[in-house]
């Protein structure tokens, strides 16, 4: 059986975006409506945060140093240094009503980051894929709430929920280009409690989704088939991410508060981040963006 315990407990308003950093084995991982970054070793401690300004989606460490930050008003370069964050490019910057949620890094060091309906309601928000160049490319529209991107181990498939549709789509990855085709179902989940929040892939090339409102994660084999669930001590679970110095630990965030009404807010665990250790398996690095 895994054991699962908190690491940290931050308590954050809606923690997202767990990053495991394989060269200064440190995780890294966000509150989004706390506006805040966070650090700390493999054992919770040496904890450090950073302020951002504004609503903070998700982030990316850079190869150059510092990160890709995916903020309300746009992407941004954000220098861990000094705490300061530069504005990049806003997307969206007409539309009142959206902003940038999760993002990640493919395997040639591009930022593939969505945006979200900020009443989760409507299907204003878009999928964009930053280059190496700082150009944006459009990839993707018409969607509610952009979460849980990832790839296949070799990064030719990209996985991709727009959350309120209640599945998990796959498209063929073109590595060269960074665009995206053959649009599918990959995993449903109409059925039960909870929608697709953050994902993340296992070396066996598995996919694994924390199932906000619904207290689990669950992983779906290459074929979309559910292999296994593992039950969480709190319903708002948000985002995973494999680490530690053997990939073999699961890290999860989790938020402190609803974002949306109609959902309970959880006890006094919610917010907290949590590891899972004793899944058997491992993760693969992520990469850093070559911007």
């Amino acid at each position: 059986m895994p054991e699962i315990r908190v690491l940290v407990d931050c308590r954050t308003i809606l923690g997202e975006s767990p990053i495991w950093d394989v060269d200064e084995e440190r995780l890294y991982w966000i509150d989004s409506f706390g506006k805040r970054i966070y650090r700390s070793t493999i054992t919770g401690t040496e904890l450090k945060t950073w302020d951002v300004p504004g609503k903070i989606g998700s982030m990316a460490l850079r190869a150059r140093g510092g990160a890709i930050l995916s903020l309300e008003s746009g992407f941004h370069a954000f220098d861990l240094a000094t705490g300061k964050a530069s504005p990049i490019a806003d997307p969206e910057a007409d539309v009142a009503t959206t902003r940038l949620n999760d993002g990640k890094v493919d395997r040639q060091g591009r930022f593939v980051a969505g945006s979200m309906d900020m009443d989760e309601a409507n299907p204003k928000g878009s999928l964009y894929r930053v280059d190496v160049d700082l150009s944006i490319h459009k990839l993707e529209e018409g969607i509610v709430c952009s979460n849980g991107p990832c790839w296949s181990v070799d990064g030719k498939t990209f996985y991709f929920a727009d959350t309120w549709a209640d599945e998990i789509c796959a498209y063929d990855y073109n590595t060269d280009t960074g665009s995206i085709s053959n649009k599918r179902p990959f995993a449903s989940f109409r059925e039960g409690v909870g929608a697709p929040d953050g994902a993340t892939i296992d070396e066996e090339g598995f996919l694994w989704s924390a199932v906000a409102y619904g207290g689990e994660l669950r992983r779906f084999a290459p074929d979309g088939s559910l292999d296994r669930r593992v039950e969480m001590p709190v319903r708002n679970v948000t985002s995973l991410m494999f680490g530690g110095p053997n990939l073999d630990v699961l890290y999860v965030t989790s938020a402190a508060t609803s974002p949306l009404a109609r959902f309970p807010d959880d006890g006094r665990l919610g917010g907290s981040l949590f590891e899972i250790r004793g899944l058997g398996v491992r993760g693969v690095p992520e990469r850093r963006f070559l911007g």
